[in-house]
């Protein structure tokens, strides 16, 4: 028999498991030695040999090498030993270039494990009699584990106890419906997966309601593991700005690959050796077409991630990244976002008070039973551990809970003096819960909620009198919950909101104070002056939200509040025309948030949205940037979601628009640097090659030259520090392309001058040595250095005196690397093997200058404005 078709009884005793206390710790360390952790089995990752491997599938590495083989067998069909030098300088440079493919990938491949280890799922687990939060990948099968609306089920897991609980599991069945569940139904042994309805599945999530239920399988034991070939790792795609680098790449190798073909016909026709010629064609283009690129931004996007999630936010995809950059609209929920999620019962209220009451250790016999009652309607809990304070589920609830401990009535002992006997849990329709309690001896409906929906159920108590104190309190910038009951004879059957939240007692109202958070007015002035729209989105009162917004610079004279009814009062057209004028959305449901979202939209805008709840999954998926909350999200927002802030906190998403923004400056940045230097390259040879129709570089030159002033460099480039006024710009419109404020000018103009500096430096090194290896020296030596330079150059589009011209470790780290073995090929005997010679010390002198021209000329560009710093 198996776990859904065998008896509770049965099932718990073959488990070891106890029914009310769990696992003991020592039980489930053993069982995870025994069965391994909750995990799916992963995509086989790939070998270092197998990366290394990979590094030589590019077309023009092939083309390389395959010119280094002629090249090989020319040296031996002719018998001199010298030239057999170049083949394998070849070989070793293309083989230096891969180890350095495999070490970047290694890099960006452990960023992107870390990323995965920091959002793994947690999972809400009942051992020893304690319940805790652990990581779900420690989940053994006998654990007992609580699921509410929002959860992923960790684990496969038989139903101890359910309350109208629903389960979303069309990754197993297919089907899109959510499935009903029930933990006494009995269940045939060969029942289909989708006729299981004791049973809930790894993988699959809670859509509503709550339950109980025992751990019957783990990781590659599930159902869903055993269809894990079907789910293994999902192919890693390429980001939009990738994929345009990629295209760029291509376009710009038929370019070179055309100048390196008239470059080796004229080389031809003017007899220089066809090997060489044909050499130096290859280098060429080789070296002129940016193929790392793509490799190169990722590196830089996943360096930017990690520094992101330092910052408290965890990017789930990379595009993410790009988008961010763009974000022009930040819609954010108000608590725990833009407060501090500490929520602290201050007053209460009780039906018949004239005024609400602040809360003590001894409150009035009204405020008592008020606080009994209202803590026995709430499933969060506060565990203590010593001086800490642990709070479990709504922070509303656990507010509740912790004033009823502190004036002497803890929630365990109130329950078991109160028993539970059913409930209605909360939705965000009803904006109620309820629950049926025996208290001394009576069997109470307790609801409590939002007063505006709680109010139109109760037939006593002065409800009247209370909607003024509650607008009285929320005006207060207090969240206001509302408590009512009734006694009934017996549970019915089928416990519904028709048949147990009507005809209520009114009992008093419970006044909560959430403060801003202190750094939240600060992001909101940020967001401002970088041209973003801060936005409150709220289930709460539209006074209390208005009072908040307000004191955070969100709700100005200019701007309005709006509640969710009018907002559903509204047309599209309507709310087109007024959503630019919207500063707070109260009382609004998920649905609305997606209308805010697509109206922004419409208007042509970039909006990132909050949300925590299973019902937030379509507006963070609608959303350009769907932010989910870490601490009280659940796993469907946070699998819907682009971002998980892991401190809900809203400054973290204007750090991370920041962060966003620098990335994609950096990118800028890399981009202009490589494919200016790569032009000038091409321009330095075509140029010679129809000019003097002689080589200005030899094929192991310019290899050298990229092998050792490209990469290092471009990487370190891309790790340049976010330039503390990137906050005062606009939003980067969402179809601006990368070469947009001139950069691709720039990078033509860039290109030029490189071609320009090394061909001076040839023509005089030619003319003052007499010989051909004197002015390819020279050249050699001007167009590695100004490369070097123009790195600096392109840390800012400010004055390089103005940020620090060493500010950036890394790359002068990279750069005194680069210098090293710039100087290794000049200064040692290798310069024969690379075919350079000792020039005069005037010449090392001009070089030297001739490679600070670079430094000059950008100077001057910015001093005049001829490179413009982003409008702000």
């Amino acid at each position: 028999m198996t776990a859904h078709s065998k008896n509770r009884e049965e099932l718990l005793k073959e488990l070891s498991t106890d029914p009310d206390r769990g696992l003991t710790n020592e039980q489930a360390e053993a069982l995870l030695a025994k069965h391994g952790p909750n995990h799916l089995r992963e995509k086989k990752k790939k070998t270092n040999l197998q990366r290394f491997l990979d590094q030589f599938r590019d077309v023009m590495i092939l083309i390389l090498l395959a010119a280094a083989a002629v090249s090989f067998v020319i040296a031996c069909y002719e018998g001199v030993p010298g030239e057999f030098f170049e083949p394998i300088l070849i070989l070793v440079i293309v083989v230096i270039n891969a180890i350095m493919g495999v070490l970047q990938e290694s890099k960006a491949e452990k960023a992107l494990d870390a990323l995965k280890n920091m959002s793994a799922p947690h999972a809400r687990v009942i051992r020893g009699g304690e319940e805790k939060v652990i990581d779900a990948g420690i989940l053994v099968p006998g654990d007992l584990i609580r699921l509410e609306a929002g959860d992923f089920v960790p684990a496969d897991a038989r139903l101890l106890r359910a309350v109208s609980l629903k389960s979303e599991e069309s990754a197993l069945t297919g089907e899109s419906v959510p499935a009903e569940k029930d933990a006494d139904t009995e269940v045939p042994e060969k029942a289909a997966i989708g006729d299981r309805t004791n049973m809930v599945f790894s993988g699959c999530s809670i859509t509503y309601g709550t339950a109980l239920a025992v751990v019957t399988a783990t990781g590659m034991d599930t159902e869903m593991g055993k269809i894990a070939n079907l789910l293994e790792g999902e192919e890693d795609s390429a980001t939009p700005l990738q994929k345009k680098l990629a295209q760029l790449g291509k376009y710009l190798g038929i370019i070179a690959l055309a100048a390196c073909a008239v470059i080796f016909l004229v080389g031809l026709a003017n007899g220089i050796p066809v090997l060489d010629i044909f050499m130096t064609s290859v280098s060429l283009a080789v070296s002129a077409i940016p193929e790392g690129l793509p490799a190169i931004v990722t590196i830089v996007l996943s360096i930017g991630v990690q520094r992101m999630v330092r910052k408290n936010a965890i990017i789930r995809r990379l595009p993410a990244v790009e988008t961010l950059g763009s974000a022009s609209v930040i819609c954010s929920d108000k608590t725990g976002t833009l407060t501090q999620n500490r929520m602290t019962l201050t007053k209460v209220y009780t039906d018949g008070q004239a005024t609400p009451e602040e809360i003590s250790a001894n409150p009035s016999a009204e405020a008592q039973k008020l606080l009994q009652l209202a803590t026995l309607c709430c499933d969060g809990s506060v565990v203590f551990d010593g001086d800490r304070e642990q709070h479990i589920g709504d922070p509303t609830e656990t507010a509740i809970v912790l004033a009823a401990h502190r004036c002497g009535m803890p929630k365990d002992a109130l329950n078991r003096e109160s028993p539970r006997l059913a409930e209605l849990p909360f939705d965000s329709d009803r904006k109620l819960m309820t629950t049926v309690n025996r208290v001394n001896g009576h069997t109470l409906v307790i609801t409590k909620g939002a007063f505006d929906m709680l109010a139109p159920r109760c037939i006593a108590g002065n409800v009247e009198t209370a909607r003024a104190v509650c607008e009285a309190m929320s005006a207060d910038a207090l969240r206001v919950l509302a408590v009512a009951y009734k006694e009934i004879d017996a549970v019915p059957e089928q416990p519904t909101s028709e048949t147990l939240e009507s005809g209520l007692t009114f009992l008093g109202l419970v006044g909560m104070i959430d403060p801003p958070r202190p750094e939240a007015a600060a992001a909101v002035a940020t967001c401002r002056k970088a041209g973003i729209k801060p936005i409150m989105i709220t289930g709460d009162h539209v006074v209390t939200a208005s009072a908040i917004a307000r004191q955070l610079g969100i709700l100005t004279d200019s701007d309005r509040a709006v509640t969710g009814p009018e907002l559903d009062a509204m047309t599209d057209s309507e709310l087109d025309r007024e959503v630019e004028h919207i500063a707070v959305y109260a009382r609004v449901s998920p649905e609305n948030k997606i209308r805010i979202v697509r109206a922004w939209q419409r208007k042509g805008q970039i909006v990132s949205m909050t949300g925590d709840g299973v019902n937030d999954a379509p507006a963070l998926k609608a959303a350009d940037i769907g932010c989910a909350m870490g601490i009280t999200g659940t796993d469907v927002a946070k699998g819907a979601a682009d971002m998980t802030l892991t401190d809900d906190n809203f400054a973290t998403i204007v750090d991370a628009v920041r962060e966003g923004r620098g990335i994609y400056a950096n990118i800028r940045k890399v981009v202009g640097f490589l494919l200016g230097t790569n032009i000038g390259e091409v321009l330095t040879v075509f140029t010679a090659m129809m000019l003097w129709h002689k080589s200005p570089l030899l094929s192991m030159q310019l290899l050298w030259i990229n092998l050792v002033t490209d990469g290092l460099p471009a990487v370190a480039l891309g790790m340049e520090a976010v330039e503390p006024d990137i906050m005062e710009k606009k939003p980067k419109p969402k179809d601006e392309g990368i070469f947009a404020h001139g950069l691709g000018l720039r990078v033509l103009l860039q290109g030029v001058m490189f071609a320009a500096l090394t061909l001076i430096g040839f023509r005089v090194g030619l003319s003052v040595t007499g010989e051909l290896a004197g002015g390819q020296t020279l050249a050699f030596l001007i167009l590695s250095l100004s490369q070097l330079v123009q790195a600096y150059n392109m840390r800012s589009n400010h004055s390089l005196f103005r940020i620090g011209p060493f500010g950036n470790r890394k790359l002068n780290q990279a750069c005194l690397i680069s210098v090293l073995l710039v100087a290794a090929v000049l200064f040692t005997p290798l310069n024969t093997a690379f075919g350079l010679i000792v020039l005069p010390g005037k010449l090392y002198l001009l070089g030297l200058g001739l490679s600070l021209v670079p430094l000059v000329v950008m100077e001057l560009s910015k001093l005049f404005g001829l490179v413009r710093h982003e409008e702000a």
